[in-house]
């Protein structure tokens, strides 16, 4: 009975198991290029695209959110972006990346996230956004739908810290710190 009872818990834990995402600590992420759509870019006051690299990401400390393209994963995370803000970390030694996920959105919602993302680069034009529309991140690095993953990385590109779904306050505090450390 104990053996049937552990093998229904591991079928049943095993699509979580496998939605685990492949970014180590002490590694660089794994690369990945976004041609469709790619970097929101300001020209006056207007967005365009560029095709986006993860090896743009190089020479400064970053803080990485990857967020499916649904208000929910945006709002997950929301205290550490607020977090950060408030920090007022120097632009040149510090940015952060927000790659929005939109093959990962509500059905129809597309162009919403779409117009969403480009309003947040406007808001907030020192940070770096990328509207993945393939989710060609999301598939390079294993991420779990309907989320939000937050990622350290130091200048070189080596992952300080990773994490998928809400971070509570001792991880932002952790954040915040690891950011101060290596800036």
């Amino acid at each position: 009975m104990k053996n049937k009872t552990l093998l229904a818990i591991a079928i049943a834990c095993s699509p979580a198991l496998a939605m685990a995402h492949n970014i180590s600590v002490g590694q660089s992420v794994p690369n990945v290029d976004v041609a469709s759509h790619g970097e929101i870019v300001l020209q006056g006051e207007d967005t365009t695209f560029q095709a986006w690299s993860t090896q743009s990401m190089l020479g400064k400390v970053r803080v990485i959110q990857a967020i499916a393209g649904r208000s929910s994963a945006k709002e997950m995370n929301a205290p550490l972006m607020a977090a950060i803000t408030a920090a007022k970390f120097s632009e040149q030694n510090y940015q952060t990346t927000s790659i929005i996920n939109q093959d990962d959105s509500i059905w129809g919602t597309g162009s919403f996230v779409k117009s969403s993302a480009q309003d947040s680069k406007k808001e907030f034009p020192w940070s770096s956004m990328v509207l993945d529309e393939e989710g060609s991140v999301a598939n390079a690095w294993d991420l779990a739908s309907e989320s939000s993953a937050i990622i350290v990385q130091d200048k070189q590109g080596k992952v300080l810290f990773v994490k998928e779904g809400t971070l509570n306050e001792q991880e932002i505090q952790q954040v915040l710190t690891l950011v101060k450390e290596n800036i």
